[in-house]
């Protein structure tokens, strides 16, 4: 496992943007955000490829939400714009080991092998 790290959540009115962050301390292949609100199970948010040209998204953010990745600071980010109340969760960052090939990407969280601690996004009405 890859210890993960992240930031940059917080509250923020309808409408308004936040950009997460997430700092791996090691070599990771595809990664991932996910998030968990009370009483519902995580769900996929967005995943990229290790080559970073290749991103995925849930429906429910497509078009809101920019998943990036920085190789310098071994970092992936998470843009997201035109937040709504639905959007207000714990986002975690997820990242798959390097033995499932630099291809892999994923939206299943089984399939990720280390964890973030989670940051909360609050989003007001």
């Amino acid at each position: 496992q890859v210890p993960l790290v992240e930031s940059g959540g917080g509250l923020v009115q309808a409408g308004g943007s936040l950009r997460l962050s997430c700092s791996a301390s090691g070599g990771t292949s595809g990664m991932g955000w996910f998030r968990q609100a009370p009483g519902k199970e995580r769900e996929f948010v967005a995943a990229i490829k290790w080559s970073g040209s290749i991103t995925n998204y849930a429906d429910s953010v497509k078009g809101r939400f920019t998943i990036s990745r920085n190789y310098a600071k071994n970092a992936i980010f998470l843009q997201m714009n035109r937040l709504k109340p639905e959007d207000t969760a714990v986002y975690y960052c997820a990242a798959a080991s390097l033995s499932r090939g630099l291809g892999y990407s994923t939206r299943a969280p089984d399939e990720y092998d280390s964890w973030g601690q989670g940051t909360q996004v609050t989003v007001g009405s």
